[in-house]
């Protein structure tokens, strides 16, 4: 199967992505729940329809994640919080999905990242509620980083997944009609000489879907 009808099928929730089913399972609740509320007059408000309906799923699903520890706390950037998880071995980030325009496009992002970076796989872990807004909690491997990521690195790895550099840490992928942005070295850490992508930010074009 060529590579766009498979990252077609996955995004929309028939395909498996490892670890991706909670992701996928949250997204497709999603899609439906606009598609039995279809009005035009509603489009403006996508984002307060869309917690609504998380909110719904979250709780016919029992999928809220109550055990944060806050004394975990590693750091934060301008989209989530991140807590190092009692193994020692994973991370729990929280996300408010700021950078999107939508939740769908959120899951729609870690699904791609999912597919390709796997060794830095999300995984969906529950909706955490705090001070009346929602965030997405994730799990992914803990990478610690050993020294820093050489940008042309970066650029040859995404290269090699047909994606092209468009301007500082942003590429495209014609073919594909995906965007990535936002890879530099805070996001693509170096481990041992190799690099693993912990925070990506994908969008899908209208090419896409082509």
């Amino acid at each position: 199967m060529p590579l766009k009808n498979e990252l077609q099928t996955i995004i929309s929730g028939i395909g498996h992505v490892t670890k991706g089913n909670a992701i996928q399972a949250a997204a497709d609740y999603l899609r439906k729940s606009k598609a039995a509320s279809a009005n035009p007059e509603e489009k403006e408000h996508i984002k307060e329809q869309e917690v609504k309906a998380l909110l719904n799923y979250a709780q016919e699903h029992n999928f809220f994640f109550t055990n944060l520890n806050k004394e975990r706390y590693l750091a934060e950037g301008a989209e989530q919080k991140v807590y190092l998880d009692e193994d020692g071995l994973h991370v729990t980030k929280l996300n408010d999905t700021i950078f999107y325009a939508s939740w769908i496009d959120y899951f729609n992002s870690l699904v791609l990242h999912n597919y390709f970076f796997p060794a830095t796989n999300y995984e969906l872990i529950g909706f955490y509620i705090e001070d009346d807004k929602i965030f997405a909690a994730v799990k992914q491997p803990y990478i610690f980083s050993t020294g820093k990521t050489s940008e042309e690195s970066v650029k040859e790895i995404m290269t090699s997944n047909g994606f092209i550099n468009t301007r500082n840490a942003d590429f495209y992928n014609a073919s594909l009609g995906i965007i990535a942005e936002d890879l530099h070295d805070e996001n693509v850490l170096t481990n041992n000489g190799i690099l693993f992508f912990i925070d990506t930010v994908f969008y899908l074009t209208q090419d896409f879907f082509k």
